[in-house]
């Protein structure tokens, strides 16, 4: 089966995409243009636990699996740029599971817990900005290739725009959704890459290298 990775993206967005709706409006008071993702997995809140497991844990843990695959299809041949951005994007998927299991204190936004989910959020995104930006420099080849290096270029620009805008223009809360939304759309994209495997210019996983002309 080569369909994994591709099935692996569309559920975590999904996945991410109801448990956020959902446990949204059944949180009175929630808003969804106000307060951070996070704030649903808080300790102490309704269904928090929950939360963490579907909005944070799986889609963070299957993003993971996805950035495997990808830099698995690419093979050894690949550009230096392509196969580590894959394992970049791989570590800010499990930055991103992290969040659900280091969850926030509600009561002390200073205290350790919420340092260290905070620390898990920045970890995320630091790490899959240059993941974009090498995979944009790697990504080699015609279709899911070269749609993966055009989705990496869109989201690598989202998330600088985002993080250079003021405050009062954009809301915090409005802008987590947007580049956790772009991020989604671009892990399917990888997903699809990494299906196409030895076809776009990698070694499929278990294969031997193809041999070159001198």
């Amino acid at each position: 089966m080569k369909r994994p990775p591709l099935l692996a993206a569309i559920v975590a967005a999904v996945v991410f995409g109801a448990a956020l709706a959902g446990f949204g409006a059944a949180l009175d008071g929630y808003s969804q243009a106000v307060h951070p993702v996070g704030l649903l997995g808080a300790r102490g809140l309704p269904h928090a636990l929950a939360f963490n497991v579907l909005g944070f844990v799986l889609p963070g843990v299957l993003a993971a699996f996805v950035g495997w695959r990808l830099r698995a299809a690419m093979g050894d041949g690949a550009p230096w740029a392509a196969r580590i951005g894959a394992w970049l994007a791989l570590l800010s998927a499990l930055a991103f599971a992290a969040q659900g299991l280091l969850p926030l204190d509600p009561r002390d936004l200073e205290s350790d817990a919420s340092r260290m989910h905070a620390t898990m959020w920045t970890l995320w995104w630091v790490a899959l900005l240059p993941a974009a930006m090498l995979l944009v420099i790697g990504s080699r080849g015609p279709g899911p290739a070269r749609a993966l290096g055009a989705a990496s270029a869109a989201l690598a620009a989202i998330i600088v725009l985002l993080a250079m805008l003021p405050l009062d223009l954009l809301a915090p809360a409005v802008a987590q959704r947007v580049v956790f939304a772009a991020w989604l759309a671009w892990l399917v994209v990888a997903g699809w890459r990494a299906v196409a495997g030895r076809s776009q210019g990698g070694d499929a996983p278990g294969s031997s290298p193809r041999p070159r002309a001198r």
